[in-house]
């Protein structure tokens, strides 16, 4: 029997707009580990924006695209902090890619998150999946059981900064003294 190996990489999953890239680069200052953008190694493929790319090749398309870079990431990434898109959770080697992450929170508190950020337009227009409301909220409730099976670890980040979110996912992976090695004690 082949036994799995695990990537020393933190994954953090989440819906999109949770803040996977803005705790992910708070992260990066409690841990030193590397943070990796999804999404960004994706539009930086493309030359384009994700919302282009759903327009120009639609959403099967990006998802063979995720499923590209998961296995990129599993041959080639270690000690990394790996920000996925909302669906990414759905890539066949997740569980090897790292210790799953999920950052949770409840779908009104995510919308007016972005709306409130700064460049809230800007937030808004990339995710193409979020331009009908009723509809992301179809897709929140689905993808919330989902996100759950999949995770190792479940962080609720309701009405937290994005540095408590990093101080406690550190404290989760924290390995002996230094911090930087991932415990692999996860949830049953």
């Amino acid at each position: 029997m082949k036994t799995m190996k695990k990537k020393n990489n933190i994954v953090l999953i989440g819906f999109m707009g949770v803040g996977k890239g803005t705790i992910a680069r708070a992260l990066y200052k409690e841990t030193k580990f590397f943070p990796l953008d999804c999404d960004d190694l994706i539009e930086s493929a493309y030359n384009l924006k994700i919302k282009e790319i759903f327009a120009k090749h639609g959403e099967d398309e990006f998802r063979k695209t995720e499923k590209k870079l998961a296995k990129f990431i599993e041959k080639n990434v270690d000690n990394a902090i790996i920000s996925t898109g909302g669906g990414f959770y759905k890539v066949s080697n997740l569980k090897k890619l790292g210790t799953i992450i999920y950052l949770k929170s409840d779908f009104d508190s995510i919308i007016k998150r972005i709306e409130t950020s700064p460049n809230a337009e800007k937030k808004l227009a990339k995710r193409p999946l979020l331009k009908d409301l009723n509809e992301a909220k179809k897709l929140f409730d689905k993808r919330e059981d989902e996100y759950e099976k999949v995770a190792d670890f479940i962080v609720d980040v309701s009405d937290k900064t994005p540095k408590q979110i990093a101080k406690e996912i550190k404290k989760i992976i924290k390995g002996p003294k230094d911090g930087n090695s991932l415990n692999r004690t996860c949830k049953s």
